[in-house]
Formats: C-alpha cells, structure tokens, sequence
C-alpha cells in the first residue's frame, strides 16, 4: 500500500514539474509583434545632418559627422542562464570590435550610461579602452571602467548631474529615477558600485548607481534620452526636444495611467517633435537581433497603443517612429520640400 503511494506522489509530481516548464516555455516564447506596430521608420539623415542610431536595449550613437557620442555601452550578450545562475561574465571582444567597425564608431567623445545597471554599463570599459573617449556618470559607473584599467582622467563623475561640452555638443545629465519595474514596485538590483568591479564577474554585481535623462543639445537638433521608465516630476519643464528616445521597458505592467504621466512628464513637457521607443528588446538575444520581451514581463504592442492614444491626447503633432536596429535617424526632421 505504502508504495503504491509512493508511487503515485511521485507521477503526480512529475506531472506537476513537467506542467510548470511546459507553461514556462510557453510564455517566454509568447511574444508580441514589432510587425503589429504600423508606424514609419524616421527620416534618414542627409548629408551633413544630425543622426541617432540605435544599437539595441538604449544603446544610442550620436554623430555629427565630427563627433560622437555613445549613450549606453552594452553590445555583449549574456545569456538567460548566465543570470539566473549568477555566473560569472565577461565582456565580448569579437563583438565589441564589429560594433565598433560596423557602425563606424572611429571618432567617439563621451560614452555615457543612463544607469549602471549590466545592460547599460557592461562595456564602457572595453570600449573606453578601443576608443579613449571619456566615461561620464556616476561613481557606479567609474568603478566599471576603473576595473577595466581606465585611468582617471579618461574618467568624469558627476555626482548630482551637470553639463559638459564635446566638440559642438552640449550634453546634460539631469537626475532621473529607475522605473519601478522590480518585485512589487522596487527597483532591480538596487544600490551602487563601490570599488572597482573586475571581470569576470555576475551580472547581479552591477548595480543601479544613479539614473540620468540625457539630454543631447546640437545647432542641428536636441536629443533627450530617457532609458528607465522612471521620472522626476517636472525635471524636463526647461528642455525643448527634437527627438525623444524613449524607454518602453515595464510600462505595460505598470499601467495606464502610469505610462500616461510618463509621456506627460518626457515627451508633453518637452514639446517633442518625434519620439522612438527603445527598450523593448529582450537583451539575452545575440546583438543585432531585435525579438520583443515576452508578453508576461513586457509588451510592446499595448504601451505602442497607449502611446498613440497619449499623442492623439495631448501632443498632436508628434511622430511616432519605428525603431530599426543600425539605422541612423535624422535627429531634426528634414523640412517639408518647397512647391
């Protein structure tokens, strides 16, 4: 008797285990639809225009054609297991180099992360190292490139934000705050880099540090990047944008309205003439290869919806633009052709 029990609690068991992967797989692989999303693609750059290219998750080139500058520095891709196993990583040379020779990134000023978490700040060190272009942020993101052996005066820490020059450029880094997109409201992996940070090492070791909204000033246009869907209520009253690069990461699960104040305090507050969502992409996938997160942490398809709504609210003229990894956009929009 006694066995014939054991026997039963262990098929129901197995039953039970095979059932919860089967509904894991399943909903890692439910994804929504870029396709679904019917917006254009933003206007090329021409010839001597100001350009943003997107690079994946809010990594962002800025070029003038003189000088560049990269928001962001995450071209390497570990893997899902690497994070739930907490296993140690490093960067990824063979990538790092093709993103630099791919995307022409030969005249780089300033490589600025929006936060210092791994998927923003991973490789400011070695591409520091390829490029010698200055790493600006906070202390969390210093100690990133001072693991990497960058020495300090390729390093600017500003403490609570400020403004600094690069060729034309005027860049200001304004406190943000990381959207609250963690377990109940919190922020994932919370607190800062305190000594220099050496890989490998897990990707839980990278800490937020502070978060920015950057905002680019250029004679040719202004750029304001938000990469977190978090905000400080009226931190952009005094910044008119161009274009508006936009986090959309969370905003589904966070809600509506949420997502509405958000828009209100990003894209009304700055009168934006364009706005590109970024973000999106499920970063355990090879660089380059765009795939939306699944549906049960993040979907594109409503916060899209939702962002059409809010322009149709309260910011009537603003183009939505589609984002394709690589291709640069036209920061300031071309003027309509004379008749």
């Amino acid at each position: 008797m006694w066995r014939e029990r054991q026997r039963l609690i262990a098929i129901a068991v197995a039953v039970v285990l095979a059932v919860g992967v089967a509904s894991l797989i399943y909903l890692w692989r439910d994804r929504p639809s870029l396709e679904a999303i019917d917006w254009p693609v933003g206007p090329e750059p021409g010839i001597g225009a100001l350009s943003a290219t997107w690079l994946g998750v809010t990594t962002v080139l800025i070029d003038d054609g003189e000088t560049q500058i990269l928001i962001d520095g995450f071209f390497s891709r570990p893997s899902l297991l690497d994070g739930l196993l907490h296993r140690p990583v490093d960067n990824d040379a063979a990538i790092i180099n093709f993103a630099l020779y791919e995307f022409g990134i030969d005249r780089l000023a300033a490589i600025i992360p929006v936060h210092s978490h791994f998927d923003h700040a991973m490789d400011v060190g070695a591409i520091a190292k390829r490029t010698n272009a200055s790493v600006v942020g906070s202390e969390s993101t210093a100690n990133i490139a001072r693991g990497a052996g960058i020495p300090e005066d390729q390093l600017v820490v500003l403490p609570r934000g400020g403004t600094l020059e690069f060729g034309q450029f005027k860049v200001h880094l304004l406190e943000s705050r990381h959207g609250p997109v963690g377990w109940r409201g919190s922020v994932p992996l919370p607190g800062t880099i305190d000594e220099p940070l050496e890989f490998p090492a897990p990707l839980q070791a990278m800490r937020v540090g502070k978060a920015w909204t950057i905002v680019i000033e250029h004679p040719l246009g202004t750029t304001v990047v938000q990469g977190s869907a978090g905000f400080i209520e009226g931190a952009l009253a005094d910044v008119d944008a161009d274009l508006v690069l936009l986090c959309s990461y969370g905003l589904s699960t966070l809600g509506r309205d949420y997502a509405e104040r958000y828009w209100q305090e990003i894209v009304t507050a700055t009168g934006a003439k364009a706005v590109m969502p970024m973000h999106f992409d499920d970063f355990t996938q090879p660089f380059g290869v765009v795939v939306p997160f699944p549906r049960v942490l993040d979907n594109i398809e409503i916060t899209a919806g939702w962002f059409e709504s809010f322009r149709k609210t309260w910011d009537v003229e603003v183009d939505l633009y589609k984002p394709v990894f690589g291709r640069p956009v036209a920061v300031r929009q071309p003027p309509p052709p004379s008749t």
